[in-house]
């Protein structure tokens, strides 16, 4: 392991600056070339981050992640080096007294995709010689496979598929005609995606769920063998020609290039290896992806496959950075996980990437140009590079549990780690496309989810919480701080967590909340969402008595109550969960109550307050 250089002393932050700090939610945006480099579940905003570490921190001290996931802890301390004037001016209006300057950080992360993207983008290659390999790969391919994308535009002129909506075949429960998802479920001007059936042969009408979707069998070229998967068909063709872009339905020109491509022999190289299904798995849309390459239509397979055996002939440095570029679109954007959607005042769907945090694949598939996509996010990776190329903050990736650090006693001056949230995502699972072209996979024994697949119950990750958590209370000096973030809906994860770090030693000084501007899929679509991440600073002693365990409904009355004098984001129920995890977990308490329970109460009291207004 890389040594690091260890101040005396623990920076001691001003009281007022942290009072201000952790005193207001603290808004973390979701954008920016950092954000932006690499999809990640549950990233936080770098730049929020490096105002925790600033604070709590002085230049040449050392930072530990436990939880790494892609490294924005890494980026948050190179970022401290040289802030933008917009970090000095936030850091500055909430009273606190930083010094900037480099800081070194190490990252543990069990991930090996986590460790990958963070090792990759807090020591990248030059950025300009990173772009010119990155074209040069793409121009090399590409007048190789150009004619893989070629199609017909309306005018009869040659063009380019953008991208290939493909559908799911149904089969209607009255005549038992083959009909597309498609053609019996999307209407445009304005795009909808109807939830009915429509037979376009008999009329006959009924829920999508009582259409049965149909399989086909067909001969696996990587397996060799005859497989079963969704039968599926192309349905429609964007496109474009010279800079105007179009769309029509499919060709038999788009059929024949088709056949030329189910021709076109497989470039070596392509990972056959086998999915380890676990808590992701669904019989209905999984149904016939058994392995790495039954996430890719058959034309993005071969534009990928040739672009990742090519990155090998480069030089290691740039070999990893163009392969985290092209993993940086790979899962979201070159899988028949990538969607359509239908948005309220347009009149077409919308093409979207991957639902991030889950491995879900609609019945309406998207099927994008890769060498356009990745043109795209180039620029995007370049000036990610930029900011962190040649910083001198000495920044540590180690792929490896957090159960036992090979730091020694007292050696850190700060933590600041964001734990999984329970059962909330399976990383490894979730991870596993692209870790099975790293052919590097996360070791899942130790990493610290709820998971039925795995065998792990609520008490095996309070264990594996609490022996982290342990070593971060070893590794840090006496007087150091750790700043928790974490989320849940659920009170049995919160009472886990509290009873992971108190195990450990450690008490809440402080409690805030991480204000995401834009939430994660699951945190916006899950049951009981809540907004914003809970924020906790964690400290040695205990700064004040247990509480008064009061009812949750005087609780929360007040919160409510108090709410009602603040901004409009306070008063969401979601953000009054937040605050009531922070009353209780502040008092060395239990968390009584679920998100959903909190939020029904919530919908009554607001209810009453409308009726109340009414009456008057």
């Amino acid at each position: 392991m890389t040594k690091h250089r260890h101040t005396e002393q623990t920076n001691q932050p001003n009281q007022e600056g942290l009072d201000t700090l952790y005193g207001q939610p603290l808004a973390a945006k979701r954008n920016g070339s950092l954000f932006g480099a690499f999809p990640y579940p549950t990233k936080i905003s770098p730049e929020a981050i490096a105002l925790y570490i600033a604070a709590h921190t002085k230049p040449g001290d050392t930072v530990l992640d436990v939880f790494a996931g892609s490294g924005t802890t890494g980026l948050a301390a190179l970022l401290c080096e040289q802030p933008t004037e917009e970090l000095k001016g936030e850091a500055a209006r909430l009273g606190l007294d930083v010094m900037w300057g480099a800081r070194n950080a190490v990252l543990y992360e069990i991930g090996a995709l986590g460790s990958f993207v963070g090792r990759t983008l807090t020591a990248p290659p030059a950025p300009e010689e990173f772009s010119k390999a990155a074209i040069n790969l793409l121009e090399v391919t590409e007048s190789e496979l150009a004619w893989i994308y070629e199609c017909t535009d309306p005018g009869g002129n040659v063009g380019t598929v953008r991208y290939a909506i493909w559908s799911d075949i149904l089969c209607c429960p009255c005549c038992k005609a083959e009909v597309s998802l498609w053609d019996s479920c999307v209407s445009f001007r304005p795009a909808s995606i109807s939830s009915e059936f429509v037979c376009l042969e008999c009329g006959h009408k009924d829920k999508l769920d009582a259409a049965e979707r149909l399989i086909e069998t067909t001969e696996d070229p990587l397996l060799q063998e005859t497989i079963k998967r969704r039968k599926r068909k192309i349905a429609r063709v964007y496109g474009v020609t010279g800079k105007s872009t179009w769309s029509r339905e499919p060709l038999e020109s788009d059929l024949d290039l088709l056949e030329r491509v189910a021709s076109t022999p497989l470039p070596a190289g392509i990972p056959n290896v086998e999915i380890p299904w676990g808590d992701l798995h669904r019989s209905g849309y999984h149904q016939g992806i058994s392995h790495l390459h039954h996430f890719y239509t058959r034309r993005n397979l071969i534009v990928f496959g040739n672009l990742w055996a090519r990155s090998a002939e480069y030089s290691d440095e740039l070999r990893d950075a163009l392969r985290f570029w092209l993993l940086s679109y790979n899962a979201s954007h070159a899988t028949i996980m990538t969607r359509v959607v239908a948005k309220s005042g347009q009149n077409d769907l919308v093409v979207t990437s991957s639902q991030p945090g889950v491995l879900y694949v609609s019945g309406l598939p998207v099927e994008k140009n890769l060498f356009a996509g990745l043109r795209r996010k180039l620029s995007t990776i370049k000036k990610a590079f930029s900011i962190t190329h040649e910083k001198t903050g000495n920044i540590t990736v180690v792929n490896q549990s957090s159960c036992s650090l090979n730091l020694a006693d007292a050696s850190i001056d700060y933590a600041l780690t964001d734990p999984p949230f329970g059962g909330n995502i399976p990383y490894a699972e979730v991870n596993f496309i692209n870790e099975a072209w790293l052919q590097t996979f996360t070791d899942r024994e130790e990493e610290a989810i709820i998971s039925r697949s795995q065998g792990k119950a609520i008490e095996d990750y309070q264990e594996l919480l609490s022996r982290v958590l342990g070593e971060v209370h070893r590794v840090l000096k006496p007087s150091a701080k750790a700043t928790l973030v974490f989320h849940s809906a659920t009170a049995s994860v919160w009472n886990a967590l509290q009873s992971a770090y108190s195990d450990a030693g450690f008490f809440v000084e402080r409690a805030s909340v991480l204000d995401k501007k834009q939430g994660s899929f699951k945190q916006v679509t899950t049951k009981g969402a809540v907004k914003g991440d809970p924020v906790l600073l964690l400290g040695r002693e205990s700064t004040q008595k247990d509480g008064t365990d009061f009812d949750a409904w005087i609780v929360a009355k007040q919160l409510f109550e108090t709410s009602l004098t603040l901004g409009s984001d306070e008063q969401t129920p979601q953000r009054l969960y937040s605050r009531l995890v922070n009353y209780y977990l502040g008092r060395n308490l239990k968390v009584p109550i679920d998100a959903d329970e909190l939020y029904r109460w919530h919908g009554n009291q607001m209810k009453r307050m409308v009726d109340d207004n009414v009456g008057c």
